[in-house]
């Protein structure tokens, strides 16, 4: 057993799934996935909502559990609200220190800067490398990968 709380994805119903850079985690025992608006979320007591706004994440965070959003910009924002709303408190963010590029081309009219944002996959990635978890076949299934790692620092 994993000594952190499983990752927990939020993932929006119309996010397309031949593109998704997360597939292959599903069946992974330190992953849930939930599907939004129709999924209940579990209780996320103890978990940090990875976000672009938030303070960076750091390995004092280790012991938390990560809440992701799994869905376009302009969804991601719904179901920032969403869960906003069905938490009793709302969620501490963490974001990923600067300097990380993304790998995956993005041509979303919905996103304010491309460069800026990062994969789900490649975030969880580098969350992962900061609170000190195993990231053993994190990207097997992305088929940027080996992109994303020439450039990670």
């Amino acid at each position: 057993m994993q000594p952190y709380p499983p990752t927990v994805i939020l993932r929006h119903a119309r996010e397309n799934l031949k593109k998704c850079s997360l597939r292959g985690l599903e069946t992974r025992p330190d992953f849930d996935f939930y599907t939004y608006p129709k999924d209940i979320l579990p209780d996320l007591s103890g978990y940090l909502l990875l976000s672009i706004d938030g303070s960076p994440l750091s390995a004092e965070d280790s012991g938390k559990g990560l809440l992701i959003l799994d869905g376009t910009w302009r969804l991601a924002e719904k179901m920032n609200r969403f869960v906003d709303s069905k938490t009793r408190e709302v969620l501490q963010r963490r974001s990923i220190p600067g300097g990380f590029r993304t790998a995956y081309p993005r041509r979303q009219n919905d996103c304010p800067d491309p460069t800026a944002g990062l994969a789900s996959i490649e975030a969880i990635y580098i969350a992962y490398k900061i609170l000190g978890r195993n990231t053993d076949g994190i990207l097997d299934q992305y088929y940027w990968k080996d992109d994303f790692l020439k450039n990670f620092p």
